[in-house]
């Protein structure tokens, strides 16, 4: 088996990246980080997120698994101590894989023929480079509303516990195959008017976003933050690619919530 590790990179992570690279060699593993089969990643959300854009484009033959060298992260289920039993179950242990849907981003633009592709894990957010976003909402091919805001937060299942929620989301089991639309300070008035709830799009669902009259947007890809000009339109929808993870033992996911925002 082929493996990979990344770190977050400080002393810490980076101490349990090197010990657990010569555990893993030592078991006869190959340390290759073009073509791995598993990716460990070392750190917390974030470094796995790194994780996933480095290798976003063979997500249908490498697996992901976490250690957390921080607070408890959503995608990294192994602490620290447990490094030399993670690396006894790499070597030896046929690893189940789970997979969770993805966010499909699709940026056009007004001259023709040019479009951008974004794979996103947690979610994408849509921001005006300057002033309030005013955006018409399409679903499913048919005008929905005209958001007027500070801007637009597409999420994941699994991403639903990040940003989304922050913005009043709903918490989306990962098994869903879906994706919610949020809003970031909407103006509802006499005059103006949003749905005002987030809304829960199923995986055969599109959201398409037109701009009414500005062109230029801040969009956020997971932690990756771009600036589009000449934007035509910006299309959501759940991909065909999945993110995979290995898991070597239960990981429950409505454990994990309570862990994260209820637990002491």
């Amino acid at each position: 088996m082929k493996f990979a590790i990344t770190s977050k990179g400080d002393q810490k992570s980076n101490i349990l990246m090197h010990k657990m690279r010569t555990y893993l060699l030592d078991f006869d593993l190959i340390y290759d980080e073009d073509q791995p089969d598993i990716v460990v990643s070392i750190g917390g959300d974030g470094t796995l997120l790194y994780a996933f854009h480095r290798y976003s484009s063979r997500l249908s033959k490498t697996a992901f698994v976490g250690i957390h060298t921080g607070h408890l992260g959503f995608y990294a289920d192994w602490i620290p101590d447990e490094i030399e039993k993670l690396v006894i179950a790499i070597a030896k242990t046929p690893f189940q894989v789970v997979e969770y849907p993805l966010l499909e981003v699709i940026i056009r633009y007004t001259h023709a023929g040019k479009e951008s592709r974004y794979l996103a894990l947690n979610e994408s957010t849509v921001k005006s480079v300057e002033g309030t976003l005013v955006m018409d909402v399409e679903i499913r091919g048919q005008h929905f509303e005209r958001f007027r805001g500070d801007g637009l937060c597409i999420s994941t299942p699994s991403g639903s516990t990040a940003y989304n929620k922050a913005l009043g989301g709903a918490i989306i089991h990962p098994s869903i195959s879906a994706i919610q639309v949020a809003e970031m300070a909407s103006i509802n008035n006499r005059v103006f008017r949003t749905v005002g709830s987030p809304l829960i799009l199923p995986s055969h669902h599109t959201c398409m976003l037109k701009p009414v009259k500005k062109s230029d947007f801040q969009v956020t890809i997971d932690h990756l933050t771009l600036l589009h000009k000449d934007v035509k339109s910006i299309q959501y929808r759940v991909p065909e690619e999945k993110i995979r993870f290995a898991r070597f033992r239960p990981f429950p996911f409505w454990k994990r919530v309570h862990d994260s925002f209820i637990s002491d």
